[in-house]
């Protein structure tokens, strides 16, 4: 054979192996959950100011720590996986961004399945139903009972939660002031800043114990889009199918109530410290 041929015959056998590794690679890349087994680490984003879901306490080391229903729900996926299991806490509406680029590999943080977030992540089977509500000042209670009462109001939401949407359907000509975090949202309720606060009912009931001067507006409001859910990368079923099958055995166990009970719990300790 000639030597010119033989360099071809190389140089094209070592495309084609070229090519099965990228193919390999490509596969690997997109392979999230076998990726996540890999590196023996889960990377769950979450918004930790929104007990009981996730909150900050002062554990009994003084040390910092984030606890809530939602990091057991974490856990509990961490473990069925056999990883460890790493919280990242973020802005909210950053969480999305988060998980379709990869920078997390989950949002689990009360998220609702809306058709906007469904065009970047995709969603697990619901593992919570809620309703909504909204708080105003104990003062105000008697003014503003219902979300037609808050006409041309100014209402808080916090950015990028389903609670905004929510304002606006709700609340006829509505001035909505958007923050990221719940505590900042709170404040200005508290200042004077905004007339009400639209929230998750938990959460509403969790700040009343913390802050007795608000309280939560007799109309309730339900989610239309079905309750929280754990956002993950776009076309991921094996990740998908694990998480499901986790959050299925949360529900068939009845583990849920225990961990809203614990969480709860933990939240109003800190109010009382």
């Amino acid at each position: 054979m000639k030597k010119g041929m033989l360099k071809k015959i190389f140089a094209i056998a070592t495309i084609g192996v070229m090519s099965l590794g990228l193919i390999s690679c490509g596969k690997k890349d997109v392979d999230k959950l076998s990726q996540i087994k890999e590196n023996g680490k889960l990377v769950v984003g979450l918004s930790a100011d929104y007990a009981p879901y996730e909150f900050h306490i002062m554990n009994e080391e003084g040390k910092d720590e984030i606890v809530g229903f939602d990091i057991d729900i974490a856990n509990e996926i961490a473990k069925d996986m056999g990883v460890e299991l790493e919280i990242q806490d973020m802005n909210f509406e950053n969480l999305v961004a988060g998980v379709s680029s990869g920078k997390i590999d989950l949002a689990i943080s009360g998220m609702s399945p809306d058709d906007e977030r469904r065009k970047s992540v995709d969603f697990s089977d619901i593992y919570y139903v809620a309703e909504h509500g909204f708080l105003v000042k104990a003062e105000n209670k008697d003014k503003y009972k219902t979300f037609e009462d808050l006409k041309g109001q100014k209402v808080g939401a916090q950015m990028g939660a389903i609670q905004a949407d929510i304002a606006e359907e709700k609340i006829p000509e509505v001035d909505l002031q958007l923050l990221s975090n719940v505590n900042d949202l709170v404040l200005s309720l508290k200042t004077g800043k905004i007339e009400a606060l639209v929230v998750e009912l938990p959460v509403a009931e969790m700040i009343v114990k913390n802050n007795p001067e608000l309280v939560v507006g007799e109309e309730k409001a339900t989610d239309a889009e079905g309750g929280s859910a754990v956002a993950l990368q776009k076309e991921q079923q094996a990740l998908l199918d694990s998480i499901n099958t986790t959050i299925k055995r949360i529900k068939d166990e009845k583990l849920l109530d225990q961990f809203i009970v614990d969480a709860t719990a933990l939240a109003e300790k800190q109010v009382e410290n």
